[in-house]
């Protein structure tokens, strides 16, 4: 009998197989566990991205209107040698392509903006990266890393209303991004940038190239030189402060940075720079009449729609305004105020300049328009002081009175009232035109006792005052109040030869396509005083200036 053996096997290789199989097992197993749950994160990251489209989408602006411009109506004041003295409202330029303008103009803003504009997607993740880490070495905010396409959406949003520009909300940021990737994904890198350059904010009301050209330059963007070019792409990082025409100096220094970036991103060479500063090119400031007038052209604006109705499309209002009359005018009356404020305890002054007609030259309304709006010579009513003595006389004229008319300069007494004369020593009996050429107030009193109130009054109305005036004679000394425009329109009578002065700034109104909407008719005024008359107190006013109060403001010639 024939006996097998088992064979046995090795207790420590039996394990060894156990613990492969388990292995594998178990990696099996953690393969389709983080199959799945790496499916189930998809789908339900999937389905979250979907909803968060959905939620931040939903409201997106149509970007068909980005090729549309919903603004207030642009209304520019120009003056009377058709020098663009202000801008209201927004200001739009004729829509422009970049195949129509220099290289360097679009390229001083890609340099400065987004030098990497043609090789992203709408997001410049490098840019944002290097944003990141020279804001953390400079412990401040100091470089962005929005792209152009996303200067686009924000300004996009915020012209729809969407937000306000003071809004950081992470919803807005979400939707830049959104609508960035969109306007890349719909629109090509030449579009993009058109659109960009004819919408873009670039100060003073108004926007897109061709309008900052012509607002600051004078020009189409056609013919813009290398330095306006970076001066106007300047202009992005903050509109008023490198404004050229209020901050020139900044301007400059600003595009100085602008074309370092233009030359550091090979847009222009070394030999461009150095031909530039050896050029006797400047800063052009075709317009340095802006903000010439301000209180004028706010006084113009108020009265558009006495004339055209409601302001609902662009226009462009020619004025009477004179530009150097009216430089010459604010030049004096800063140095007046500086000069003689203080002493005379004076801290504001009001200006008219008027023709014969009507038409205003010049005008100030204050001292410092930055610091008070209000329009002095349009809006403050004024004791008169010695100005009213001439419906004074007119009366006295109307009444019988002649130049040679003797009164009595003597003092007088009206109940507890004694009007006394100032630097006048009475000499008892003076003829009319001496007692008007220096302001005697005893005889113009007596003049005023002798033809009453009701006759002076009269007159006032005649001749354009409306104000209230005291029940008593002390109006004949100027205790009535009137506008200096007013005045000024008063005073014009006189110069017309007798005929009414109604004061008008606005020459003609016209629209974008100059159709004109409303031009000023010279119609034929209405009589109010005598041209005898005229003629008498024109005299009397060449007296004063010849001997009388104010000889020593007499000057030369005619104006």
């Amino acid at each position: 009998m024939v006996h097998s053996k088992k064979r046995k096997i090795s207790p420590k290789i039996q394990p060894n197989r156990r613990r492969k199989k388990s292995k594998k097992s178990s990696k099996s197993k953690f393969g389709l566990w983080s199959l799945k749950w790496l499916t189930i994160g998809t789908i339900w990251g999937a389905a979250v991205g979907f909803c968060c489209i959905i939620w931040f989408g939903y409201d997106l602006p149509d970007t068909k209107r980005l090729l549309l411009t919903t603004r207030q109506p642009g209304i520019t004041i120009v003056a009377q040698d058709g020098t663009t003295i202000a801008t209201h409202g927004d200001i739009y330029g004729v829509a422009i392509t970049i195949a129509q303008i220099p290289d360097y103009v679009p390229n001083a803003i890609l340099a400065t903006e987004d030098r990497r504009f043609y090789n992203h997607f709408g997001i410049d993740l490098l840019g944002v990266m290097r944003a990141v880490w020279v804001n953390y070495h400079a412990n401040s905010v100091v470089q962005g890393g929005s792209t152009i396409t996303q200067q686009l959406a924000k300004n996009f949003l915020l012209s729809e209303k969407m937000y306000n520009p003071s809004d950081r909300s992470l919803r807005r940021k979400i939707q830049e991004v959104m609508l960035a990737l969109w306007l890349e994904r719909k629109f090509s890198k030449k579009q993009i940038l058109n659109i960009y350059l004819n919408r873009v904010y670039l100060g003073a009301g108004v926007y897109g190239i061709e309008a900052a050209a012509k607002k600051y330059f004078g020009r189409s963007a056609r013919n813009l030189t290398l330095y306006e070019a970076a001066v106007i792409a300047g202009l992005l990082k903050a509109p008023s402060r490198y404004s050229p025409t209020s901050n020139p100096i900044l301007a400059d220094e600003r595009a100085q940075t602008v074309l370092k970036n233009m030359q550091d991103a090979e847009f222009i060479t070394a030999q461009n720079l150095k031909n530039l500063k050896l050029s006797t090119q400047r800063m052009r400031q075709t317009h340095d009449a802006v903000y010439l007038g301000r209180h004028f052209t706010d006084w113009i604006i108020e009265t558009i729609p006495d004339y055209i109705g409601e302001i609902n499309q662009d226009l462009v209002v020619v004025t009477t305004l004179n530009p150097k009359l009216q430089r010459i005018a604010e030049e004096k009356a800063s140095t007046i105020l500086h000069e003689k404020g203080a002493s005379k305890h004076v801290s504001e002054l009001a200006l008219i300049s008027m023709t014969p007609d009507g038409a205003i030259r010049a005008m100030i309304g204050g001292n410092n328009y930055t610091v008070s709006q209000f329009n002095r010579a349009t809006q403050a009513l004024r004791q008169t002081g010695s100005a009213f003595k001439i419906f004074v006389y007119l009366a006295a004229l109307e009444y019988g009175y002649e130049l040679n008319t003797m009164v009595s300069d003597l003092p007088i007494r009206i109940g507890k009232w004694q009007p006394k004369n100032f630097g006048w020593r009475s000499k008892g009996q003076i003829s009319l035109i001496d007692a008007f050429a220096n302001s005697v107030n005893t005889a113009t009193v007596r003049i005023s006792t002798r033809i009453g109130k009701r006759r002076i009054t009269e007159i006032t109305r005649r001749l354009g005052l409306t104000s209230k005036m005291a029940d008593d004679l002390s109006i004949a000394l100027g205790s009535a109040d009137a506008t200096p425009l007013q005045l000024t329109a008063a005073y014009a009578v006189v110069a017309n030869n007798g005929y009414k002065v109604s004061p008008y700034g606005i020459i003609a109104i016209k629209d974008r396509n100059n159709r004109i909407l409303y031009r000023h008719k010279q119609s034929t005024s209405k009589r109010v005083i005598s041209s005898e008359n005229a003629a008498q107190i024109q005299q009397m006013l060449t007296a004063v200036m010849q001997y009388g109060t104010v000889r020593n403001a007499a000057i030369n010639g005619t104006c």
